[in-house]
């Protein structure tokens, strides 16, 4: 999983609410484990019409937006179903935050075990980046310092440290589980070495 320390980048403004997780990532496209190749449909349902053409007035089919690492959102973003190729398409698309309100709880644990950040902000705070990133501002998102600064502007956010320092090293659970590689070997030698009729 990819480290996140400091990220300054466009954000893409997208003032929706309950945004749901079939929204992100249609339920046609779930046809794969891999974590890649999502991205193409993210949000393919308000990007594409029917005839796979380009909605010219979604946001993340205008410039400077197709290359958005960071998207501010409205309330509840992630509701509705636990799928987690929603975060992989955010993710494949490029997306590693995600500024709302409030996030769907299942879909807010996917995100940190998916390598991207989601940022709870009191609503003023959000509609203020909001404005920022309609005026194509970069945000930055400081980990380190558990700040958002925009356009001389400062906000704080609260997340877990456990959370935090697993972003911060590039850790998921399996990445978590390796680091005890060596203790985990050692306990396997030394099992098959006391209980041989295993």
């Amino acid at each position: 999983m990819q480290k996140f320390t400091t990220l300054t980048a466009i954000a893409a403004p997208l003032p929706l609410r309950n945004i749901d997780t079939d929204m992100i990532i249609p339920k046609q496209f779930l046809r794969s484990i891999k974590r890649t190749g999502f991205g193409v449909n993210l949000f393919n349902d308000m990007r594409y019409n029917e005839d796979g053409s380009e909605i010219a007035d979604f946001v993340l089919n205008k410039e400077p937006y197709r290359t958005a690492e960071i998207l501010v959102a409205g309330d509840n973003f992630g509701c509705g179903s636990s799928r987690e190729h929603a975060p992989w398409a955010l993710l494949d698309f490029g997306i590693r935050c995600v500024i709302a309100p409030s996030f769907a709880d299942i879909f807010y644990n996917n995100c940190f075990k998916n390598g991207i950040l989601p940022v709870k902000l009191a609503q003023d705070a959000v509609d203020r980046l909001m404005q920022d990133a309609e005026a194509q501002h970069e945000i930055t998102v400081d980990l380190e310092q558990q700040k958002i600064r925009s356009a001389n502007i400062e906000y704080d956010f609260e997340i877990d440290p456990f959370r935090r320092e697993c972003l911060r090293s590039g850790l998921d659970d399996i990445g978590l589980t390796l680091e005890k590689e060596n203790e985990i070997s050692a306990f396997e030698q030394k099992r098959k070495e006391e209980r041989v009729w295993l």
